[in-house]
């Protein structure tokens, strides 16, 4: 939208149509203690050669730029052809507004119909939405369904869930009846995924369960027994939900709808946009084919039709938001679709075929494997849990704390991954590294020998 400023004269008009003789009089009913009575500290204006100098002086601090990045914990780095941003810059979509008119949105609406054909594979149920936000949005957005579904307030996050996603969950249902005290968190386990004696003894005990939220892989790269866990849930009337952060690892793993999973969310950065700062993500998410899953889906939804003359077109088939209908009755706060984002994953995913797909994956999955072998060849490091994982997994140092080692390998161009001490000091040995198939030979011997 374009918003123009209004000239003196129509000031002038309309204050004294309202019968006020100034702008400032507008504020006097605000104390004078909570108005400021300065300018305000900013800088003068500057051109654009010289915002373009500073801005690439900012840029330029960026220590990270050029160095070797093991980084992951819920945002990857995977090769982006430039093909992908070449379409993107298509006018006819980085100027497209949201599809309420159908008849000319048409292009809009057949991406946003694809990019949920995707999800549903991808995510191995019937319907999917048009996107959300991102995976911690949906991951909170998903148990709000669940809870409306089953009409039961409690849920248990698995101890795997991303740290942060379990934050933004507590924060959705802080205002809800029971609040988060009714979020309760289920124990790890020996083999990082979950253990399966607390989940049970908490979905029996106390007040019946909404849902049990599960990673897959989960935050520590574990893949949990999910359909063991979904038999578990169903034998107590609670639903599965699955979290993916890593959907390439989707190419190998059976889908969490195959497994039993009632609702599934992603977060689909990694099959699209590159990691900038943390974000932007782009929320995937999925659930049964179920008239009253349907009616309680989050976000929008495209669907294919035809027109009178009988010709596929595409249209905006279901928009539970609270612009549409009464705010109480809204399925969602998400009051639009990371579309553009949505876009880019839809072009990406095309570009590789399935074929692409899954040998993506597999260079993940092989040179995951090389490093983690290697590193517990060197006796410095152990693997503090036993569940299978695909290109991120848990390293432990023996020897103590792993920031005084992560620091010595920065001053050297290694970013050797992300030290979970930062969440709890009980995961204060462990280094949590992820590998891509943009990580060369040269690139994983280059660690391994820091490591060390």
């Amino acid at each position: 939208m374009r918003y123009l400023p209004h000239t003196p004269q129509e000031i002038t008009s309309m204050l004294a149509a309202i019968g006020v003789p100034s702008i400032d009089a507008l504020f006097e009913p605000i104390p004078a203690e909570g108005r400021l009575g300065r300018p305000l500290a900013l800088d003068l204006g500057m051109d654009e050669a010289t915002v373009m100098g500073h801005v690439e002086g900012l840029a330029a601090k960026n220590q990270a730029v050029g160095m070797l990045s093991f980084l992951g914990a819920g945002i990857y780095e995977h090769h982006i052809p430039p093909a992908v941003d070449q379409l993107l810059l298509r006018s006819e979509f980085y100027t497209a507004y949201t599809p309420y008119q159908a008849e000319v949105a048409q292009g809009t609406l057949q991406t946003i119909f694809e990019f949920q054909t995707i999800v549903s594979e991808l995510l191995g149920l019937p319907l999917a939405n048009a996107s959300m936000y991102d995976g911690a949005s949906a991951t909170a957005e998903a148990v709000l369904m669940a809870r409306r579904l089953t009409k039961r307030s409690r849920v248990l996050l698995c101890a795997g869930v991303h740290p942060e996603y379990a934050e933004t969950v507590r924060t959705y249902v802080q205002g809800l009846p029971g609040g988060a005290e009714q979020i309760e968190t289920i124990s790890l386990g020996q083999d990082g995924a979950f253990d399966k004696g607390d989940a049970e003894a908490k979905l029996r005990a106390g007040e019946p369960v909404a849902c049990l939220v599960v990673g897959y892989p989960n935050f520590f790269g574990s893949v949990a027994d999910l359909r063991a866990l979904a038999e578990l849930a169903h034998a107590n009337g609670a639903l599965l939900v699955t979290v993916t952060m890593e959907p390439y690892a989707l190419a190998l793993l059976e889908s969490p709808g195959a497994l039993g999973a009632d609702i599934a969310v992603a977060e689909g950065q990694a099959l699209g946009v590159p990691p900038q700062n943390g974000g932007p993500g782009c929320g995937l998410f999925a659930c049964r084919d179920a008239r009253e899953y349907l009616q309680q889906i989050p976000g929008r939804l495209c669907g294919e039709t035809v027109d009178k003359n009988g010709e596929r077109g595409y249209v905006l088939t279901l928009s539970t938001r609270e612009q549409h209908i009464r705010r109480e009755r809204a399925t969602s706060n998400i009051c639009t679709n990371h579309a553009l984002c949505a876009l880019a994953i839809t072009i990406r995913t095309s570009l590789l075929g399935k074929q692409g797909f899954v040998a993506v994956a597999r260079q993940c999955l092989a040179k995951a494997e090389y490093v983690k072998k290697a590193a517990l060849a060197s006796g410095r490091w152990e693997l503090p849990y036993s569940a299978p994982t695909f290109n991120e997994f848990v390293l432990r140092q023996k020897s103590g704390a792993v920031g005084p080692v992560l620091e010595r390998l920065a001053t050297g161009g290694i970013l050797a991954g992300v030290a979970l001490g930062r969440w709890s000091d009980a995961w204060s040995k462990d280094l949590l590294v992820c590998v891509t198939e943009r990580h060369t030979k040269a690139d994983l011997d280059r660690l391994v020998a820091a490591l060390g």
